[in-house]
């Protein structure tokens, strides 16, 4: 995701990462500070903190994608002034259809765009052969009495079903149900 903002430039041009809260935590879990920094990113924001405009650098945004998300990154590239030169936009999951859309519609936003893509790391990596999804109250709110009828059931099943499927993408395996 990184190098892939480089380009055909051998010459590091520094750019700024900004992530939310969970795509933090991915990036934390699969690499260091240093890694980062080798591939040119001299900055990393917090995509919901105020944040400086920097019109000179481009910015990968490495981001889930929800709707917020997006609204807050339009807002930082949108307008006369964008917070940077150019975004380059990388979702931990698929994005919807209706999300992509929206983004199209701004249309002072489409040049300012150098990539959008589906990166699928939602997972967490422990080890070289382990992962988590990193849902602490997993246990709790699919197995407590009468689950099945809280929404909280359901948003827990979602969020892992979407977690393990990246894993399945990034090893470019894919699960087939019969039925």
């Amino acid at each position: 995701m990184l190098r892939s903002t480089k380009g055909n430039n051998p010459k590091t041009t520094w750019k700024v990462l900004i992530m939310d809260k969970v795509t933090v935590k991915v990036m934390s879990y699969s690499c260091k500070m240093s890694d980062i920094t080798e591939e040119g990113i001299s900055l990393v924001e917090d995509l919901y903190k105020r944040r400086q405009p920097l019109p000179s650098m481009d910015a990968i945004y490495f981001i889930q994608p929800s709707k917020e998300n997006v609204v807050m990154f339009l807002t930082d590239m949108s307008g006369r002034y964008p917070l940077y030169k150019k975004a380059y936009v990388f979702f931990s999951s698929p994005v919807s259809k209706d999300l992509v859309t929206h983004i199209r519609e701004d249309r002072t936003i489409l040049p300012r765009i150098g990539a959008l893509s589906e990166m699928n790391l939602e997972y967490f990596a422990i080890d070289r052969q382990g992962f988590t999804t990193n849902h602490e109250r997993a246990l709790e709110e699919l197995y407590v009495e009468n689950a099945e009828s809280s929404p909280k059931y359901n948003a827990c099943l979602d969020e892992m079903a979407t977690r393990i499927a990246t894993v399945f993408a990034s090893l470019k395996s894919w699960v087939i149900r019969s039925g």
